[in-house]
Formats: structure tokens, sequence, C-alpha cells
């Protein structure tokens, strides 16, 4: 078993490695930009539009209308998964708390309007589990503030 020598020189098989790592860094921007747009669709603005009208009815103030799309896209995300569940309502949960990391961490009494946004997300991408989920905020010990 004979092995051929070597033919290409040093300078051609650097030309190819770079040629190729330029391809892969052209590709991968237009995978992250077609992955972007898809993600922004219609009905994600839409339902964005919807979510933007209902945090300000409530008196909060909502994100953009991209950031919303982005992260909720046309489905609701991580929020729609199954808010219902133990894990999504212990992370609900875990948010009422006084703040201090480790050891000095303690459930609180939160204001009534801690729900608001969660409950405005359920109620536009995912009415089906609206009504579970208002019982359980319901069912929580909330105190409401002087004003509006």
């Amino acid at each position: 078993m004979s092995t051929q020598t070597e033919s290409s020189t040093k300078r051609s098989r650097s030309f190819i490695y770079i040629v190729a790592m330029v391809l892969l860094v052209v590709f991968a921007v237009v995978a992250l930009l077609t992955f972007r747009q898809a993600r922004e669709t219609q009905q994600s603005l839409a339902k964005a539009d919807q979510l933007i009208a209902t945090i300000n009815a409530a008196g909060g103030t909502a994100p953009s209308r991209e950031q919303i799309a982005r992260v909720l896209g046309d489905d609701g995300g991580a929020v729609c998964a199954n808010p219902n569940n133990a894990l999504s309502r212990a992370t609900f949960l875990s948010q009422l708390t006084n703040g201090t990391p480790g050891p000095g961490n303690r459930p609180v009494i939160a204001n009534a309007k801690v729900a608001v946004g969660e409950l405005a997300i359920i109620k536009v991408y995912c009415p089906d589990q609206l009504a579970e989920f208002q019982q359980f905020i319901g069912n929580l010990k909330t105190y409401q503030t002087g004003g509006a």
C-alpha cells in the first residue's frame, strides 16, 4: 500500500479553510435572520397588539410589540405551555418573595396587581386555561393598594 505525496500548497489549503469559514458565518447569519423573521408572524403581532391593549387597560405598562411577539410568538410560549401544572405554579409563587437570596428568602403577601400581567397573557394566548388560573390567583392572599 502506498500513499501519495501531498500536492497542494499550504497557501491553497489556507484559502479553502478561509472560504469555508466565511461561508459558515454567512449561513449562520442568514439562518438567524430567517428564524427571527419566522417567529414574528402576522398572528403573533396581532396577539401582541391585543396583549398590549389588555395591559394598558389594566393600568400597566407593556413592552414593545416586537418584544412581545418575539418572546410569546403566536402560542404564548412558556406561559401557555401548561400554566396550571405544579411546576408553573411553583415558579409563579417563587416570584412572590421578599427578594432576599439564600436562607433569608421568605414568601410575602403580594399586591393584588402582581398577577395582572400573567393573567393578561393567558387571557390572550390560551383562554382555555384562564378559568383555572384565575381560581388559583383568587385563592392567593393578597392586599389592595390605596390608589387605583
